[in-house]
């Protein structure tokens, strides 16, 4: 299923909310899809995701009814290449610091001669059910690409970044910028804020959609929609777990 064209479209019009998944249980990816969110960030930068697992999670976002986004571990092409293969619906390059870069991550993303990708298709090409020439024909318009913000150097880059032709969507990473100026721990930060702001109103001006990665908080959550982002990543399985048992034990009095 090409779900590119409306996720696009629903990026655009600031309709598209996804969850975070770091446990290596496929049903925990399709239960989040099954509650609801749009799209389900699969962590494999930070979660312990091997190739076989990776793709269970993949087809269980798409069978509980949500488009499956990958967080790959770098913009190197051995991070990107079989990750494609997999047929997913949205790439998100993590730590990006500027436009070439960027520029050299999204290519690795499009066959040639608008990039770089090698042909090798397999769950993307529905397992070779696909005729080719249509495959093809549809590959680059089939998943989006999301190049995540989140250091310094990429704000002073933000309008090159921005202005390349493959990039679909990005999205800052508020812990990560943070850090990047000395205040990890202190995301809330006015400093770190007002890069933000910064990042979005280049997305603004640019006519790009522009999300944020953040956790299941209220008054981030509040923050940043004040802030005027498009889509958010917002709530995790961990986060989750820890929610509801640190609810439970107050309800019990422990």
């Amino acid at each position: 299923m090409n779900r590119g064209p409306e996720l696009r479209k629903r990026l655009g019009e600031g309709n598209l909310l996804g969850g975070h998944v770091f446990f290596n249980d496929p049903a925990i990816t399709e239960a989040m899809a099954r509650y609801g969110y749009d799209y389900i960030w699969i962590d494999a930068e930070h979660g312990p995701f091997d190739k076989q697992n990776l793709l269970l999670h993949v087809i269980a976002a798409n069978a509980g009814g949500a488009a499956a986004f990958v967080r790959v571990t770098s913009t190197a092409i051995e991070s990107i290449k079989w990750v494609l293969e997999m047929g997913i619906d949205g790439i998100i390059l993590p730590m990006v610091m500027d436009e070439v870069e960027a520029k050299r991550a999204l290519e690795l993303c499009l066959y040639p001669p608008k990039g770089t990708r090698g042909f090798g298709p397999r769950r993307a090409i529905a397992y070779n059910s696909q005729e080719t020439g249509q495959y093809l024909a549809q590959s680059e318009e089939s998943f989006v690409r999301i190049i995540q913000i989140e250091h310094i150097n990429a704000v002073r880059h933000i309008d090159a970044i921005l202005a390349l032709d493959a990039l679909d969507a990005i999205i800052i990473g508020p812990n990560d910028l943070s850090a990047s100026i000395g205040r990890l721990g202190d995301s809330l930060h006015p400093e770190v804020l007002g890069l933000s702001r910064t990042i979005i109103e280049a997305a603004k001006r640019a006519e790009k959609p522009v999300g944020v990665s953040i956790g299941p908080d209220e008054k981030t959550i509040r923050t940043y929609q004040q802030l005027g982002v498009d889509f958010m990543s917002t709530g995790d399985d961990i986060s989750f777990l820890h929610q509801g048992s640190q609810r439970v034990f107050s309800l019990v009095g422990r």
